[in-house]
């Protein structure tokens, strides 16, 4: 490994991100989470899951970036309204804005692939991590062996082998690495 390089991670304050937190932590990278704050969803769930974690956390302000997607969602909206794909591309353009500020050198999400068919398959992943103008620096811990390697893992800044190949609907394994880890606190998905 060379150099320790500082992870921002996206946190949600749900199971997937809060793994991505602990695969990180568990190979020694530096970790720092940023959690997004708009008029339809707040930061603080992410806040207190970055405190249990014992991790720094970054609170980012982004009524602008979602009330743009909403009104204008290039990809599209989903089901009921919902531009994900836009919305996603826009958190992570934002958390990759933010890295200099918070002195990291790349990004990592707990979004695994295939998990919701619509958003999180290998296309839109990929997609997301293109648009978003990041896309060699983003991590995505717990599917990393199931996506192609980023600059993180090609230079050393993770070691991919000890990354995970998680993909689909099931979470055992989510559930298995969260009493391992001694998360208690296991919200339900969004």
């Amino acid at each position: 490994m060379s150099e320790a390089r500082r992870a921002l991670v996206l946190l949600s304050g749900g199971l997937d991100s809060q793994l991505a937190v602990c695969l990180l932590k568990e190979q020694g990278v530096p970790v720092v989470t940023i959690g997004f704050d708009s008029v339809f969803f707040s930061a603080e769930r992410a806040r207190q899951a970055a405190e249990r974690l014992a991790v720094p956390f970054v609170r980012e302000p982004f009524t602008r970036q979602i009330a743009a997607a909403v009104a204008h969602p290039r990809h599209g909206f989903g089901a009921a309204m919902n531009p994900c794909i836009d919305c996603h591309i826009a958190m992570l353009r934002c958390a990759g804005e933010a890295m200099n500020r918070v002195r990291c050198d790349f990004l990592a999400t707990g979004e695994v692939l295939d998990q919701r068919p619509m958003s999180q398959n290998r296309r839109r992943l990929l997609q997301v991590a293109e648009f978003s103008g990041f896309g060699d620096l983003v991590v995505r811990p717990l599917s990393a062996r199931c996506l192609p390697e980023t600059r993180p893992e090609r230079e050393g800044w993770v070691d991919r082998s000890r990354l995970l190949d998680i993909h689909g609907r099931r979470r055992q394994i989510q559930f298995e690495l969260a009493a391992r880890y001694g998360l208690t606190d296991v919200p339900t998905p969004a």
